[in-house]
C-alpha cells in the first residue's frame, strides 16, 4: 500500500507547520516556542493526555486507540521525533529562512516534528487501532542528550512504552525511499580534550623550550595510530582532532596548547579500546617530551543500535509505504544521534527517510524537502496501526 490518502490531504497542514517552525529555531533545551506550537496542537487535535516539561522542555501526547485488545503482546508504541535547531547561520533564502541569525534548523527536526504531529493528528481522527499511541517531542538532540532527559524523567515507565520508533532525514537518499539496517547504524560520540603544558621561550632558542605545537603535533601522528594499528582492521572507528590553539606570535614558542577532538565508534568494546590507548598515548607522549599533558575524556552518546525484529517490522512498515524497491539496507553511519539512549531502554529501531539531492545535514544551504512529508508521516502511521492491530 502506498501513502496514506489522509495523509496526503494533510500535507499542506504539516508543510505550513514545518516551515513555521522552521522560522523560528531554538537551540537545545531553550524550545520552548517550539514546545509550546507542539503542545497546542496536540490539544487540538484531541490527545488523550498532553504533558510538557519532561526532560525539561520536552512534550508528549497520548492517543488511545478505539479497537479492543490488541492480538499481540504490545500494547504501547511510541513515536519520536527531535524539535531542536543548530547554532548556524542560514544561508538558503528562502522566504520562511530563519528569524534569528546564528540559528538554523539545519539538521531538519522541523521536519521531524511536523511529520510526527501530522501522525499524532491523524492517529487522532482515526484511532484505528488497540492501545496506545505515545507521541515523544524532545528537545536538545543537537548535543544535550534530551533523550536521556526525558528518559531520567520517566518517558519510559509513565507512559508504559513498550516499543519506540524514530526517524532522521537522509540528504541524498531519493525523494519516497528509506533506509534501515539491523544492529548499530549510527556510532558513539565521545569527546577528547588535551591541556598541553611545555616551555615557552625565544624562537631561535628552541633547545631551551619544551615546544607545545611540537607535542600537540606529536601526539596528533600518534593517536591516528590507534586506528591503524590498535582496532581490528574489520572493526569501524574514527579519531578526528579538529581543533588545536597555540601560539599569538611568529617568533614566540608557545607554552601552552589546546587539542579538541572526537572519537566515533560502533562497538562497546572498540569504544573502551580506543579510551584507553588514547590515555596510554598521552603518557607516552609526555614522557618523551617532557611536556606536563592533561587528558580529559568524556564519554557522549552510546552507539545506536537497532533491534533485530523491530528492525524487520520497520522494514516491512516502510516497504508497505515505499514499495519493495525503495527502502535499502545501508552501511552503519559516524555520525551520533541521541535515539540510542531510547534504544538502550526499550526495543525499536531507527530508520532514514530520503530528503533528495539536498545540501547535506549542518549546512548553512540544507533544507528539509516537503516532497518527503506525506512518506514520512504515513510510515509513522503505520507503525503504530499495524504493531497495535486488533
Amino acid at each position: 500500500m502506498p501513502i496514506v490518502n489522509r495523509v496526503a490531504d494533510l500535507q499542506p497542514d504539516i508543510q505550513a507547520w514545518r516551515r513555521n517552525i522552521h522560522e523560528n529555531p531554538e537551540l537545545l533545551y531553550d524550545v520552548h516556542r517550539t514546545a509550546s506550537f507542539v503542545a497546542d496542537r496536540l490539544r487540538e487535535f484531541g490527545c488523550d493526555e498532553v504533558v510538557t516539561g519532561l526532560g525539561k522542555t520536552g512534550v508528549v501526547g497520548v492517543i488511545k486507540g478505539k479497537k479492543g485488545a490488541a492480538k499481540g503482546d504490545v500494547k504501547v508504541i511510541g513515536l519520536r521525533a527531535d524539535m531542536d535547531a543548530l547554532p548556524i547561520h542560514e544561508e538558503t533564502n528562502l522566504p520562511y529562512a530563519s528569524k534569528t541569525p546564528g540559528k538554523m534548523h539545519a539538521c531538519g527536526h522541523d521536519g521531524h516534528t511536523a511529520m510526527l504531529l501530522g501522525a499524532a493528528r491523524y492517529l487522532a481522527e482515526t484511532r484505528n487501532f488497540a492501545g496506545d499511541a505515545v507521541v515523544i517531542f524532545q528537545p536538545a538532540e543537537e548535543g544535550g542528550a534530551g533523550a536521556a532527559a526525558m528518559i531520567k524523567d520517566g518517558l519510559m515507565d509513565r507512559f508504559g512504552v513498550q516499543q519506540v520508533y524514530g526517524m532522521h532525514n537522509g540528504p541524498g537518499i531519493p525523494i519516497g525511499s528509506f533506509a534501515i539496517r539491523s544492529g548499530p547504524i549510527m556510532a558513539s560520540t565521545d569527546e577528547v580534550n588535551i591541556n598541553i603544558e611545555g616551555l615557552g621561550g625565544h624562537a631561535a632558542r628552541p633547545h631551551k623550550c619544551i615546544d607545545s605545537v611540537m607535542v600537540g603535533a606529536q601526539l596528533i601522528t600518534a593517536l591516528q595510530s590507534i586506528v591503524s594499528r590498535s582496532v581490528d582492521p574489520l572493526d569501524s572507528a574514527v579519531i578526528s582532532i579538529c581543533e588545536f590553539h597555540a601560539g599569538n606570535a611568529r617568533n614566540v614558542i608557545p607554552q601552552t596548547a589546546v587539542l579538541r577532538g572526537t572519537v566515533r565508534t560502533l562497538t562497546p568494546e572498540v569504544r573502551q579500546l580506543i579510551e584507553k590507548r588514547i590515555g596510554e598515548v598521552v603518557k607516552g607522549v609526555a614522557q618523551l617530551t617532557g611536556a606536563r599533558i592533561e587528558l580529559d575524556y568524556k564519554r557522549g552518546y552510546p552507539v545506536t543500535v537497532n533491534h533485530a525484529s523491530q528492525t524487520e517490522f520497520a522494514t516491512r512498515i516502510a516497504k508497505e509505504v515505499a514499495g519493495d524497491g525503495n527502502v535499502h539496507t545501508m552501511p552503519p553511519l559516524m555520525g551520533g544521534e541521541d535515539f540510542s539512549y531510547m534504544l538502550e531502554a526499550r526495543p525499536g529501531a531507527f530508520i532514514f527517510c530520503g530528503n533528495g539531492d539536498s545540501a547535506g545535514l549542518h549546512h548553512p544551504a540544507y533544507n528539509f524537502n516537503d516532497e518527503a512529508i506525506v512518506f514520512g508521516t504515513s510510515y509513522f502511521v503505520k507503525i503504530v496501526e499495524d504493531a497495535l492491530a486488533a
